[in-house]
């Protein structure tokens, strides 16, 4: 069953990616999808007209029982989660994650589901690999030995590993994907959990609304990431989901960029120049990562391509009408 009459559950609906990949499931003509989420709807990020919408906690197993209730196909993005400032301080909350994934494979199995989709993250890999920001991008391999970051890494690891093994064992087909810091209108950009992108996005625009041109960045500046745009994540998700791919492979850009780099571009949309101040002591996750993406060019035949000055763009300038609202 590979067509748009497949029936789709997405759990963390109502979060920034799963708001989107529901729209694009929307979008491109599958009629039967549930979406799930612990939040309120009202608290979703987005909802989408002609959608099922139950608020369910996935950390509880007959939650996931009735949430893949007559279901084809699993997409499962809920996790407890944010940007690097909340994933160093509540390692335990983002292992408890667990739950959810286990629950949910459990329940895939029990009622038949045919393709489970795990999203998995960059934070997998071996941090002694990711010392240096002039990094050598990672390929899937450097996974392993295992030295993922503490906390929310380990739990993804795991549920990579758990995924491979219900396939193994109980013929469940299991897709993973290792997202490389997604970004996007629609999503966070203040209270802790947001990502750099947002993050630099909201701090530009409040240098300019109040006049007061300086920035703080944390840490040096010069660690370098690689930075999706939502509208690639979404299609690489799917395009992973229907493919032979069997192992985790990367989702993410190769368009490498330092922190201040980030700045750079934010600052050229304001159309200003900031102070910068440089936190040393504010969390700012490994010196180095970006995305090899070898393998899912030779699986798909694509990657992720939208210019990190184009999606910001478009980021700065959400960001800014929401601002504006307040």
């Amino acid at each position: 069953m590979t067509g748009t009459d497949r029936k789709l559950v997405v759990c963390g609906a109502g979060g920034f990616i799963g708001g989107h990949l529901v729209k694009y499931l929307k979008d491109r003509g599958f009629a039967a999808i549930r979406a799930v989420d612990i939040k309120p709807v009202q608290d979703w990020y987005q909802t989408t007209p002609g959608v099922e919408n139950l608020v369910l906690d996935l950390s509880e197993k007959e939650a996931c029982y009735q949430a893949l209730d007559g279901m084809d196909v699993v997409y499962q993005l809920a996790a407890d989660m944010g940007g690097m400032g909340f994933i160093e301080n509540n390692k335990a909350l983002c292992m408890l994650s667990v739950l959810v994934n286990t629950h949910l494979l459990v329940a895939a199995r029990d009622k038949g589901v045919k393709r489970f989709f795990y999203a998995s993250s960059a934070c997998v890999y071996n941090g002694e690999k990711q010392k240096d920001p002039n990094v050598t991008a990672l390929k899937e391999e450097d996974a392993y030995p295992a030295l993922p970051e503490d906390g929310y890494g380990w739990e993804k690891l795991f549920s990579e590993r758990m995924c491979r093994h219900f396939e193994e064992d109980f013929g469940i087909t299991t897709r993973v994907a290792r997202f490389h810091n997604v970004y996007g209108p629609l999503g966070t950009f203040d209270g802790g959990r947001e990502k750099a992108p947002a993050a630099i996005c909201r701090k530009v625009i409040e240098a300019k609304l109040s006049g007061k041109h300086e920035i703080e960045i944390w840490g040096t500046g010069n660690q370098t990431r690689s930075f999706m745009y939502i509208d690639d994540c979404t299609v690489g998700i799917q395009s992973i989901l229907d493919s032979d791919i069997q192992e985790p492979i990367n989702l993410g850009s190769s368009e490498l960029v330092t922190i201040n780099q980030l700045v750079d571009i934010a600052e050229e949309i304001a159309g200003i120049k900031l102070q910068r101040r440089y936190n040393l002591n504010a969390p700012k996750g490994v010196n180095g990562r970006n995305s090899d993406n070898t393998k899912i060019r030779q699986y798909l035949d694509w990657e992720p391509s939208i210019r990190l000055k184009d999606g910001l763009r478009r980021t700065y300038e959400w960001i800014e009408s929401q601002m504006l609202l307040r």
